[in-house]
């Protein structure tokens, strides 16, 4: 599979000459709507990672294209294909094998009310737990896509989890929010994490091959 990962939370993954695209959100705004997707994954209905302009852009380019969501993010789309997700599904949409893992968004904080949100497992080998660090069962996770700022996390919690699920590969996501700086200094502390704990962590700046 080929992963290219766009600002913030989006990233596409391509396999047979299909892709996935993942949380194409309102903060994504190097991403363009390609040709060839067969499915979008939405973890949650932040905007962030829910934009109905992206979900357009998408749709209109491939109109056969489902949208893979929560039933509190499918029940609010009227005019696009749908397949609601929950936690424990596992089901395939073209070459893309789907599992999904969770249910809610981290706490922000206890006046902001929480949502629900899924982690999803990408053919037994990527793994994005959305906005949340929740664990994907037993499974062994090859490449991770991890969190690196957030309202509703502290760092060590990003390096804990790091440490937790122990993937071959690790990349930043859900960081545009961050400076140059900000991101730098994310990279230092969670690589040197990586690195003690024999995990590859690496900034994505161009196509990778999983």
């Amino acid at each position: 599979m080929k992963l290219v990962k766009y600002e913030h939370a989006c990233f596409t993954v391509e396999k047979d000459g299909q892709l996935l695209v993942v949380d194409p959100g309102n903060f994504s705004s190097d991403f363009i709507a390609p040709a060839g997707v067969v499915a979008v994954v939405i973890t949650h209905e932040h905007p962030d990672h829910f934009d109905h302009d992206q979900l357009a852009a998408i749709i209109d380019k491939n109109p056969e294209a489902v949208i893979v969501a929560h039933p509190s993010i499918t029940s609010q789309i009227e005019v696009f294909q749908t397949r609601s997700a929950m936690a424990g599904d596992k089901f395939n949409v073209g070459p893309f094998d789907l599992e999904f893992f969770g249910g809610q968004h981290a706490v922000i904080h206890q006046n902001y009310p929480t949502i629900a949100n899924l982690g999803v497992m990408i053919n037994d080998l990527l793994y994005y737990p959305g906005d949340s660090f929740e664990l994907p069962g037993d499974a062994s996770v090859d490449t991770l896509a991890l969190p690196a700022t957030a309202p509703w996390m502290k760092m060590s919690e990003a390096m804990d989890y790091l440490i937790a699920v122990h993937p071959r590969l690790a990349f930043p996501t859900h960081d545009a929010i961050l400076s140059d700086e900000g991101k730098g200094l994310a990279d230092r502390l969670l690589g040197v994490t990586a690195q003690k704990n024999n995990i590859e962590y690496r900034r994505l700046d161009g196509p990778l091959e999983i």
